[in-house]
């Protein structure tokens, strides 16, 4: 794993700072806060989100600090204290953070991270922790939608010059590659986070030389094991495949096989169609179709229903942007603090949209699967105390539905989420990318297929235990006006 030693402590909201130098003011700064990010709805219409970003937040933690650059900026503000930017000066990241493994299929409401520690400090990291689990987490949905959509075949990430920023380039290639995407058209990627980088020719190879043959020519002898012609730069029909059908006999010749050509425009399942027709009578029916040019997860699935034959697809802006959804709604909310002797004192937030009324209190998710089928029978948060007994039967019920219940019975409960660091210690070591994938690909198989579907899935509950229920019932009564 590649460690990002770049300091990103600067990279938060302004009153983030002003919050922190007032929690410092009036001595409250070290009281321990408990924050949870969590999201309120899963973009697309979609059953589950794809957790990522773990990693690279383990790396913001590992490298908080101030530097003399600084608190110079911050002074010269004039709106902070002296006794508060000494804080920051001598600043120690002292929290406990708990989160969901990268590559789980995750629900909204559930607890994504769990931030405790100083107020001062569990509120500061709010906006990294948003940003970087944000990003990431609607890639890995959107690759993983799209990777769905293809029904097995290779899908490759070519978003790069269409992404928001560098890091949207770079994380999102990392981002798809967990959700799905079999490679990337980013090199860095590779280089850093052992994306499979590759890719062959543009528009602009073929332009280059006199003739299309020409061109084609040149790429086979230069590349004789990677070849794969770019045929729709004048003809697809009339002139890309048959000068790709050309040098492939000139190839074959030799003893090579090309392996394929890509489409970039025009109707594509009309022109794979035919395409697969040429290559097949001219004796090369193992030269794969690629296909791109603006294509997302509907695309995907019209294109294989209308018949067309295309053994991979390469998919750029549509999915490095999740250009149908390009915001994933994660939130980070206070949702407990200790008081002068350490009991835990539950926070809530009320509002008057009743999806943003907060969970309150230190919580931990489990996962219950059948033990005969494997599959997830749902995920129940409780709090952080509670262990569920799978000797007994266990009640589910909807925490606001209360009369939708369930018993469940032979089931095996697991906590989700794991401890990233103990009082500012790192104590957890982020598995290589393709074990996070491959966990992916694992923890989607315990979903029912009713969850997985394109349109209308299946609600998957996210309910509570009886104590955690009865703590957020108590704290709306007592919220209530009079």
């Amino acid at each position: 794993m590649i460690r990002n030693e770049r300091n990103l402590t600067m990279l938060t909201d302004f009153y983030e700072f002003t919050m922190a130098n007032g929690y410092f003011e009036r001595g409250m700064g070290d009281r321990r806060a408990y924050f949870d990010m969590f999201f309120r709805r899963v973009p697309d219409g979609g059953g589950y989100a794809v957790m990522a970003g773990v990693e690279q937040l383990i790396d913001y933690f590992s490298n908080l600090h101030f530097t003399d650059a600084d608190i110079e900026y911050l002074r010269e503000r004039t709106c902070f204290s002296e006794g508060f930017l000494d804080y920051l000066a001598n600043f120690k990241f002292a929290c406990d953070v708990w989160a969901v493994p990268e590559g789980t299929p995750v629900f909204p409401g559930e607890p994504l991270v769990t931030v405790a520690g100083p107020m001062i400090q569990a509120q500061f990291v709010e906006t990294m922790i948003l940003l970087t689990i944000n990003h990431q987490t609607l890639v890995a949905t959107k690759a993983n939608r799209i990777t769905r959509a293809a029904e097995g075949r290779v899908v490759l990430e070519f978003g790069s010059r269409r992404a928001q920023g560098y890091d949207g380039a770079i994380l999102g290639a990392r981002a798809a590659y967990i959700g799905g995407c079999h490679g990337t058209a980013c090199v860095i990627s590779d280089r850093d986070y052992h994306i499979p980088a590759g890719g062959t020719m543009a528009h602009s190879w073929v332009q280059m030389f006199d003739s299309e043959y020409e061109a084609f020519r040149a790429y086979a002898d230069i590349y004789p094991d990677n070849c794969v012609f770019l045929v729709d730069t004048y003809n697809v029909l009339k002139s890309g495949v048959p000068n790709a059908i050309k040098v492939a006999k000139e190839m074959a010749a030799q003893g090579i096989r090309p392996k394929g050509i890509r489409l970039d425009s025009g109707d594509i399942a009309y022109l794979s169609i035919k395409a697969r027709e040429m290559l097949d009578a001219a004796g090369f029916p193992d030269m794969q179709i690629m296909a791109s040019n603006s294509l997302d997860e509907h695309l995907v699935r019209d294109l294989i229903n209308q018949g067309a034959r295309i053994d991979s697809f390469g998919i750029g802006e549509r999915l490095i942007t999740s250009k149908s959804e390009p915001v994933f709604g994660g939130v980070y909310k206070l949702v407990a603090v200790d008081d002068v002797n350490g009991k835990i004192i539950p926070k809530i937030k009320v509002s008057e949209n009743v999806e943003k009324i907060t969970t309150p209190h230190f919580k931990k998710i489990y996962r219950l699967y059948d033990n005969e089928t494997g599959k997830a029978l749902g995920d129940v948060l409780t709090l952080h105390d509670e262990v569920i007994d799978e000797s007994k039967p266990y009640t589910l019920f909807h925490p606001t539905y209360t009369w939708k219940k369930k018993v469940v019975t032979n089931f095996t409960a697991r906590p989700l989420q794991v401890q990233l660091f103990d009082k500012g210690e790192l104590v957890y070591q982020s598995p290589d990318i393709e074990t996070i994938r491959q966990y992916c690909v694992d923890q989607l198989q315990t979903l029912w297929p009713q969850t997985l579907r394109f349109e209308n899935p299946q609600t998957y509950y996210v309910d509570f235990s009886t104590r955690l229920w009865k703590v957020r019932h108590d704290l709306l009564e007592h919220c209530r006006p009079d």
